[in-house]
């Protein structure tokens, strides 16, 4: 069901209300969609939809609740964002995390960050990074070696669904770090961003596998983050036929189950690989009966 409550948020110029569901995200997309409600006003679990559309939306179908209404229908649904990983706070955090990465270069930080806060981005977005970023903390004991928290930081800096993402985020890595680090440490980026298209690092590869196990963590998130995450990807790819989308998501799910294993580290397997299995599956199964 989608519920709003009143419009109270003061924004430029107006005041704008939350519009959310308490079932999916899916549900929500759709209804915004078909309602005249805009990409950019989500904000990761709710619209922001100005005053003029409050009682346009009712009458389609929007239940109204008071603030604090929608708020605990909202926690109750299980996809509420924390408050870490809103736009604002994502930024500053990952700031802090570059500034103690590379101390002494914060503009490749900010354009990097700014490459990551496109607006085409929805779930390939500094949220995606960040995660990744912590994903490598939970693997390591927060001990992750450099080269590969910059290969997480330039594993989707180029990101515009085509095939050569990863290869032109391998190519700006070169750029950008050359002549920043040692010879041996750009090439070693640029090869570990290259493993994140088809996350198949060799046995001996351990820096491969921590960044291949951080960047599919989320495969192994509870249902809501998997929804979301789920939702997102079909946002990157709007450009792509229901029908084409279906058939390119299908292999890919395909592919992710044949990896055996899926994790290649021990505590990624104990961290997300039953889960993982299991949104795999399911997902695989709702594509094949439609």
């Amino acid at each position: 069901m989608i519920f709003i409550d009143p419009p109270f948020w003061p924004a430029h110029g107006t005041v704008f209300s939350h519009l959310i569901s308490d079932t999916s995200l899916a549900e929500l997309h759709a209804f915004a969609a078909s309602n005249g409600v805009t990409d950019r006003a989500f904000d990761l679990d709710h619209y922001d939809v100005p005053e003029r559309l409050y009682d346009e939306l009712i009458m389609a179908g929007a239940v109204p609740l008071t603030g604090k209404e929608l708020a605990r229908t909202l926690m109750a649904s299980g996809l509420r964002i924390k408050a870490k990983y809103r736009v604002k706070s994502v930024a500053s955090v990952l700031e802090r995390r570059w500034n103690a990465l590379m101390p002494g270069h914060p503009e490749l930080g900010t354009d990097l960050l700014n490459r990551w806060n496109e607006p085409h981005r929805h779930y390939h977005s500094a949220t995606h990074l960040l995660a990744v970023l912590e994903a490598l903390d939970a693997l390591t004991g927060r001990d992750v070696p450099r080269p590969v928290a910059l290969a997480a930081w330039f594993h989707d800096a180029v990101y515009n669904g085509t095939p050569s993402d990863e290869e032109d985020s391998a190519i700006l890595a070169q750029s950008c770090l050359n002549g920043l680090v040692e010879t041996w440490e750009v090439a070693e980026v640029a090869r570990l961003v290259r493993l994140t298209t088809n996350h198949s690092p060799s046995p001996e590869d351990r820096a491969g596998h921590l960044l291949c196990d951080a960047d599919l963590a989320i495969l192994g998130g509870p249902d809501s983050e998997y929804s979301r995450y789920v939702a997102g990807v079909r946002r990157d790819y709007g450009h792509v036929s229901e029908a084409d989308f279906s058939k390119g998501r299908t292999a890919v799910l395909r592919r992710l189950l044949t990896l055996d294993p899926l994790f290649r580290t021990p505590k990624g397997r104990e961290l997300w690989a039953d889960q993982a299995h299991h949104n795999l599956t399911e997902e695989l199964a709702t594509l094949l009966s439609n």
